[in-house]
């Protein structure tokens, strides 16, 4: 029983749909997350005198808007994520799941 359910899941075109976006997507904010998380630790460890520059006649250095920056980054990121996952996301999962239920109802 709970096999064909499955089924029915993996067979729905919105059911791949929703997996070929979600992914491709996922994978975009990945590889965004990867370059900026990565290139601000190659920064420190290669180019220790701009990270290690003063702004101005502070103390501040530019390693620390370069952090402020990466912790910026990672939390618009992920509200972009959540923000499509609540709509388009749930959109099409609610959409499977409502012709699957059908599906089982009719074969009942």
């Amino acid at each position: 029983m709970e096999q064909d359910v499955v089924q029915r899941v993996k067979s729905d075109p919105d059911y791949r749909k929703l997996v070929a976006k979600r992914s491709r997507f996922g994978w975009i904010l990945t590889w965004g997350m990867m370059v900026v998380y990565y290139g601000f630790t190659l920064l420190c460890a290669f180019d220790k005198e701009l990270m290690g520059a003063r702004i101005g006649s502070g103390v501040m250095t530019w390693a620390i808007p370069a952090g402020i920056f990466v912790i910026l980054f990672t939390i618009v990121i992920t509200a972009i994520y959540v923000r499509r996952a609540n709509s388009e996301y749930d959109e099409l999962t609610e959409a499977i799941k409502a012709r699957v239920l059908d599906k089982k109802k009719v074969a009942a």
